[in-house]
């Protein structure tokens, strides 16, 4: 593992590499970039497997999977499906693995029910050469810009925007490895049909509404067909709610800028498309019983101006990945556990990510005090993250359910789990592909899909 410049020494003896935090985020002077494509991956990983072989070499990522088809497949092939758990974890032996834990892991496995199988370790990420060009192009000459550190990102593009791909790939402190995750690699539309589940406190499942809506990433489109249409917006989604009956029609809209946010949504009662501005920050979400914020679904999403976001460092850690189990392979029956999600439903792998702790500013105001983010190295996107109640009280832990978009390259991160563990409740999110009616699939474009991207068209095609 590449080592760095120490934090302090209490960092170093907890076994962590790390970087020099610099207050100001830049471009990497070209001598420093030269590390990229041989020390380093183009997109800023270490090349180099681990010298006990648990972490491989990178080598190039998961081609298509024999068997899936891109055009009539509801669901992704498992890769991986044969591969057995080289141990498990439980509370049992957990003090065996402590260097290997998260904070949120350790405290999810003194429930009797969790447990942590880990599989052998796949770097299954695969960028486009587009991307990784890009990306090399960004080390030396992105940039974060504004009058709130880490608010907005410059760079050598069109517009004096960043190229599309990685911003940061060698980052010197939190607010770019954010960025990163922002800039995630992924496909330029994941079509998502499916549902949500709350688990209450005595095992009792509600389903929450029924979603058929698209996930965009438009610096991605290989046609260059969204970013004009969505803002130049670096993330968004269209979210039509198709069950039940009450909240069927109701439709969302939203766009994330580099340093702003645009959100509309239409209700049928209404019949009219409105912005909500106040859908952001620590906003409960009432469409899914304000179990989660506005601000941490698919692990983060919106502006870092109300938290100080610091980087720790980079450790070995395990984290859940290549999740296909309840993302796509089981039926919800089989997953939903009383207390956890079924355990055979997620994989763990040992991976190499970036630790960033945020902590609220003094003058801001969110339910949160501190979170803490856990972003794997390959695809820069977050595997798990804890959040802290303003009393110090570890309060939610969110488990992203990622998996390798081997059909277009990149990587899906739309499922999670966030588990409550003041209220002892759990939820899952963007599951129950299987199920009949259900699907997941990725496009490399936008072009010729059947997608509402402005709110007149929103209103147009809005139904009960």
């Amino acid at each position: 593992m590449i080592k760095y410049n120490t934090i302090a020494g209490a960092v170093a003896a907890a076994g962590l590499s790390v970087l020099l935090v610099q207050p100001a985020g830049g471009a990497v002077s070209a001598d420093e970039a030269k590390q990229l494509g041989t020390t380093l991956t183009e997109f800023g990983a270490e090349k180099a497997g681990t010298s006990d072989g648990s972490i491989p070499a990178y080598t190039g990522g998961l081609e298509m999977v024999p068997g899936y088809d891109p055009s009539t497949s509801q669901v992704f092939i498992d890769p991986y499906r044969d591969e057995k758990p080289l141990y498990s974890i439980d509370a049992n032996n957990m003090a065996k693995y402590d260097e290997l834990l998260t904070v949120g892991t350790k405290a999810l496995l003194q429930r009797p029910e969790f447990r942590v199988d880990v599989y052998p370790t796949h770097r299954s990420m695969r960028y486009t050469s587009t991307v990784l060009e890009n990306t090399v192009k960004n080390a030396t000459t992105a940039k974060m810009t504004g009058e709130v550190e880490g608010d907005s990102v410059e760079g050598g593009d069109v517009g004096n925007k960043p190229f599309a791909g990685i911003p940061f790939p060698i980052p010197k402190n939190g607010y770019e490895v954010m960025w990163n995750y922002t800039f995630r690699f992924a496909p330029a539309v994941s079509h998502n049909i499916g549902g949500a589940f709350l688990v209450d406190t005595s095992g009792n499942v509600s389903s929450l509404p029924g979603v058929d809506e698209y996930f965009l990433h438009p610096w991605y489109d290989t046609q260059d067909y969204l970013r004009p249409r969505t803002f130049d917006a670096v993330f968004g989604f269209n979210a039509l709610l198709t069950s039940p009956p009450s909240s069927a029609g109701t439709v969302f809209l939203n766009y994330y800028l580099i340093g702003d946010q645009k959100v509309w949504f239409y209700t049928p009662g209404q019949r009219r498309v409105r912005m909500a501005p106040e859908f952001s920050y620590d906003v409960p979400i009432a469409s899914y019983g304000g179990v989660i914020v506005w601000d941490e679904i698919f692990g983060f999403v919106g502006r870092m101006d109300r938290f100080n976001f610091k980087l720790v460092g980079k450790k070995e850690l395990l984290v859940p990945y290549n999740v296909f189990g309840a993302t796509n392979t089981m039926l919800v029956k089989d997953y939903l556990g009383p207390k956890v999600i079924n355990p055979d439903a997620v994989r763990w792998e040992k991976r190499r990510v970036w630790i960033v702790d945020a902590t609220r500013k003094e003058d801001a105001r969110h339910i949160y005090s501190r979170r803490t983010y856990y972003i794997d190295e390959d695809c820069w996107c977050i595997t798990t993250s804890e959040a802290y109640d303003s009393a110090g009280n570890l309060w939610r832990v969110n488990h992203i359910n990622t998996f390798p978009a081997y059909d277009t390259g990149g990587v899906n991160t739309d499922s999670w789990t966030t588990y409550d563990l003041i209220k002892g409740n759990y939820f899952i999110i963007n599951v129950g592909h299987k199920e009949p009616g259900g699907l997941i699939r990725h496009y490399d474009t936008a072009n010729g899909l059947p997608i509402n991207l402005t709110p007149r068209s929103v209103a147009a095609g809005g139904v009960r």
